[in-house]
């Protein structure tokens, strides 16, 4: 390895830190119906894979496709359990992700329990899914 060794482990702290913000925030706008800035966490030429849901290339797909299938606000995402295994401005994880619908206030319900596998990218110095594909465990639960 050559370079300062200190830098080195500093910036792999800090990529290893903004691919866990990356899934934060995909659920919180997933979660506040906000699909551009969600589709913006992709890269130019990324892809989103969900099953029946469907698959999208690029940006402005991905947001269509979210607009047609993905609905607003009413559920809570919560990310666990990332691993991340880094390459230089590459990177593939694995996320678990559990959505709550809360029902009423008083009843909330546990609506999907799955997983992401992932392929990331440093693209204009910031990490973007190339890659993603999403894994249903445990469909949903909610009496409609």
């Amino acid at each position: 390895m050559t370079g300062d060794p200190i830098e080195a482990r500093l910036r792999r702290l800090e990529d290893l830190e903004e691919i866990r913000q990356l899934f934060i925030d995909y659920g919180q706008l997933l979660d506040q119906g906000d699909f551009a800035a969600y589709a913006g966490l992709f890269a130019d030429d990324g892809e989103l894979m969900l099953g029946p849901l469907g698959r999208a290339r690029g940006p402005a797909e991905i947001e269509a496709m979210m607009r047609r299938v993905g609905g607003s606000g009413g559920s809570l995402h919560l990310i666990t359990s990332p691993v991340i295994d880094l390459d230089g401005d590459r990177a593939r994880a694995r996320v678990m992700w559990t959505v709550i619908n809360p029902a009423d206030d008083a009843n909330p319900a546990v609506g999907m329990v799955g997983h992401h596998e992932d392929d990331l990218v440093r693209e204009r110095g910031r990490w973007r899914f190339a890659r993603r594909r999403g894994f249903v465990e445990i469909p949903t639960t909610v009496r409609r």
